[in-house]
């Protein structure tokens, strides 16, 4: 995520162990000649998902016991009425023997919910939607849930973050927001170690354009309506979901067998946002040639006009840009942000929220990158510039550990991209670009934590960089500008 101007300030149901019996004593073989005994009682106990995934900064995101694969999401949106209607079907694998899960799904109305066909009982318990199935679920096995629901979303407000989520717009609407924002639409698995591939439909007004993520896969018109067929198969954390609904100039094409498509709201004149925009996969081209190959089916990016929107997002293969980064004119060094996520962040993905400077250090540093290729800054120059400029609050915050007040820091993105740059000094570039690639690769599609990038960095490298990240990552004070040998 790319911030702009201030900072963003953005249950459980009581069951009882269920006991599923195995068939009892064994049948005698009648074929034998001598009796058998009989065999032991198979059971099972089964229990209730925990309602939040771990996370120590966030513990009531996400929830425990079953693993996502898909989500198949039909959702019909009139923003007059600010109504929505939506049918959402989980496919999932128990990790555990369940005899309940959590689902989250902030402030919409449940009207049904079945498991593999049948009807399950359901309750709410503040945004945790506590499902369970007539029979439990087992460890290892996939199931199938349909939830039912319809009112109108709201978004949500953290104390320390601000809002994300659904925002009813002068034309439509946009959902959008990290850490969450997904459970105003949607029931869902909301946290970015559960990552998953999406079908979505959504439906509006003729005359409005909805954009989601990946790949285009078409719309069709009936009765006054519009249905947007949209499906990201790469995982995807639901974080990364996005929902833009409006009137949009909307730019289309093909580049190296991939869709790109882009749109710009029609409340901006056209101009800035709109070259910008255009140089997305000019942008991408050169992020490639130095992370290796782009990691998704589709390009594009949207720029929405709400006031509420001061931020770019890095939604999954489509960022969404608020309108202030282009009133200045042309902005490429977000777009190269936003880009750089693609890799780090979005397949790349982080498994606690604590580690955000994976996402956010790297990206950052990807804009200085494409700074010195575009021939604005060298990297050298822009780490001393930014290196001198730092605030005490970003040496006494440890991008590494920052807490939740500070996840969105200067200290994430700043210090963040210094200790990137320390990294290249100290291992020399054709480690440090090495280490980049592999990352991609190997983490590709998967999660991953800072212990792992210091693992990595060190494998490849062969050189022992504790000191280094512990100063740059988990110190309190200025480290020392690093110099090159």
């Amino acid at each position: 995520m790319a911030r702009r101007g201030g900072r963003r300030r953005l249950g459980l149901l009581a069951c009882g162990t269920l006991l599923l019996a195995g068939c009892g004593a064994a049948e005698p073989d009648r074929s034998a000649a001598a009796p058998t005994e009989p065999g032991p009682t198979t059971t099972r106990s089964f229990a209730p998902g925990a309602p939040g995934a771990g996370d120590p900064y966030f513990p009531s995101y996400g929830n425990g016991g079953y693993d996502v694969a898909n989500y198949t999401i039909k959702v019909r949106y009139d923003p007059d009425t600010d109504k929505l209607t939506g049918v959402t079907t989980v496919r999932a694998t128990a990790t555990a023997d369940l005899s309940a899960f959590n689902l989250d799904l902030a402030g919409l109305t449940v009207r049904s919910v079945t498991v593999d066909g049948a009807a399950a009982r359901h309750a709410r318990t503040d945004d945790e939607l506590v499902v369970t199935p007539a029979t439990g679920l087992t460890s290892g096995n996939g199931f199938v849930t349909e939830v039912r629901y319809d009112g109108r979303p709201a978004a949500l407000r953290n104390e320390a973050l601000g809002e994300g989520g659904w925002l009813h717009t002068t034309d439509g609407a946009i959902a959008l927001g990290q850490p969450e924002s997904a459970s105003t639409w949607f029931p869902v698995n909301d946290h970015p170690s559960d990552k998953a591939t999406y079908d979505v439909e959504i439906t509006v007004p003729k005359g409005l354009t909805a954009v989601g993520n990946g790949v285009p896969k078409g719309r069709t018109t009936a009765g006054g309506w519009t249905t947007w067929r949209w499906s990201e198969s790469s995982p995807m954390a639901s974080y990364l979901t996005m929902v833009a609904i409006g009137k949009f100039r909307v730019t289309t094409a093909e580049h190296k067998g991939r869709q790109v498509w882009s749109a710009v709201t029609t409340q901006l004149p056209e101009g800035a946002p709109d070259r910008s925009i255009a140089r997305t996969v000019e942008v991408a081209d050169y992020l490639e040639s130095i992370f290796g190959p782009y990691p998704f089916d589709a390009y594009g990016g949207v720029v929405v006009a709400d006031d509420r929107i001061r931020y770019a997002l890095e939604t999954q293969s489509r960022p969404v840009y608020g309108a202030s980064f282009f009133r200045r004119g042309d902005n490429t060094d977000v777009v190269a942000h936003e880009l750089a996520h693609q890799w780090y962040g979005d397949s790349v993905s982080i498994q606690r929220w604590q580690d955000i400077w994976l996402n956010e250090g790297l990206a950052t540093y990807a804009e200085w990158l494409w700074a010195e290729h575009s021939g604005s800054s060298t990297v050298q120059r822009t780490f001393e510039q930014k290196y001198a400029a730092a605030s005490g609050l970003v040496w006494r915050t440890p991008p590494g550990k920052p807490g939740v007040e500070n996840l969105f820091g200067r200290s994430v993105y700043d210090r963040g991209g210094m200790a990137v740059h320390a990294l290249r000094v100290a291992v020399g570039d054709t480690a440090f670009f090495t280490i980049l690639r592999t990352w991609a690769a190997e983490r590709k599609n998967g999660n991953a934590t800072t212990a792992d990038f210091v693992a990595l960095a060190e494998r490849v490298s062969g050189k022992k960089l504790d000191k280094l990240f512990d100063a740059w990552l988990f110190g309190t004070e200025r480290p020392a500008a690093p110099k090159a040998k």
